[in-house]
Formats: structure tokens, sequence, C-alpha cells
């Protein structure tokens, strides 16, 4: 079954481009296409997608506002957000909004390609160590509000100490083999907890992993444990 894609760029050129790119997978197909924020949610309302290629940076609505909208949604499709400048502050706001990664907008097709069913198949597509590259320069920018902060204890709370130890280590930006490595575990085993960890959290995937971590203050700005 293909991969249902939607773009969402107010620049029609380069919609063209992405569907060009697109059009000659087997596995994917362009379902949909909007100019801006406002127009998506309204495709969304009636055409199924999986994956939602979207630009931050559009007039009414922009990306980050609509990807917190559409991910705040049952089973909504995953978002990979669209930027041009590596470390941007609407990339971090992105990724807080719900997004599972983000791309460059020069990045060679093989590597959209990838992100894209990386997405569809459940993972991340931003590298942890990326993410908290961002966390470092944005963070201060955007504290979470006292009744997030306690919100978030509330969730933490819900997690064994193992699980709170391997999660540290995602904020950390290890992979699995990594962490089974840095704790004597199986690589599945860690697989395993990370999958608790989503789960009990309500995560989507990594990415969101390391968000909570920052937020919580179990990660502090400039990469270390708290």
């Amino acid at each position: 079954m293909s991969i249902r894609v939607m773009l969402v760029d107010d620049q029609v050129l380069l919609r063209t481009g992405f569907r060009m790119v697109l059009a000659a997978q087997p596995d994917m197909e362009v379902v949909a296409e909007a100019g801006d924020g406002v127009e998506a949610l309204e495709v969304l309302r009636a055409t199924a997608v999986d994956v939602v290629l979207m630009d931050v940076r559009m007039p009414k609505l922009d990306g980050v506002e609509t990807t917190r909208r559409i991910c705040s949604q049952p089973d909504a499709p995953k978002v990979l957000i669209l930027t041009t400048f590596d470390l941007d502050e609407y990339a971090f706001s992105g990724l807080k909004a719900g997004a599972s990664g983000f791309m460059l907008k020069d990045v060679p097709p093989a590597e959209l390609l990838g992100a894209i069913r990386s997405v569809h198949s459940g993972d991340a597509v931003v590298a942890p160590s990326t993410t908290r590259r961002l966390l470092d320069r944005f963070s201060p920018m955007l504290p979470s509000t006292g009744t997030e902060t306690r919100a978030v204890d509330t969730a933490l709370a819900r997690l064994t100490d193992r699980e709170r130890e391997v999660m540290m280590l995602v904020a950390q930006g290890l992979s699995n083999g990594e962490i089974a490595a840095r704790l004597v575990l199986s690589e599945a085993t860690v697989k395993t907890h990370v999958g608790r960890i989503l789960t009990k959290l309500g995560l989507r995937d990594r990415v969101q992993v390391v968000v909570l971590a920052y937020e919580s203050g179990l990660v502090r700005a400039g990469g270390g444990a708290a």
C-alpha cells in the first residue's frame, strides 16, 4: 500500500518539485496539496493522509500552529517539518508541536524519501543529538508553564527506575545499541523499554522523548543530565 503524502507549502514551484520526486516512487502517492495552514486543515478533513510535508513560514496560518492542530487530532498523520535553515527556531517549535522530525528544503531527494518512509514507519527523522542542539539553543526562549511542568512530573511518575534511566540516555542522543552497551542489556530489551516509555508518556517518537526530558529537567541545556 502506498504512503499517502500531503504537500503543504506556499511556493507552488517547490510543491511541484517535491511532487515529481515522490511520483517516481512505487510506494508513495501525493494525495493532497495546500498553500497555507488553513487550507491544509480543510483538506485533511476530507482526505486520508499518512505523512504531511509541512513548510513553516506560510501566510494565514504558519506550519507550527498547523502542526499543533494536526497532531492534536486522533489518528493524526505524521508531520515532517521542512525548513530553510538548520537550527531554525521554527523547527524547534515544530518539534514541540508534535512533528516527528525536520528536514532542510535542499536535502538530497534520496534523504527526503528515506525520511518520509522512516516517519511513516513510526521512527523519528531528526537524530536525538540534532534535537538536543535545537533545544540547547532555543529552550530558554520557550519556558514551560507551571501547569505544563506539573503535568510532565505526573507523567514521569509512571515510569520505572529503569525506564527513567533509558529515557535519559535516549534524551542524550544514544541509539538503542549504545544504550544496550551502556546498561549491559540486549538491544531488544532496550527497544521494549523505549516502547513502554512512549506508551506511558503518550509520546509519538524518540524526538518527543528528548523534548520532554528538557521540559522535565531530566536533561539540561548543554547536554548534561540533571
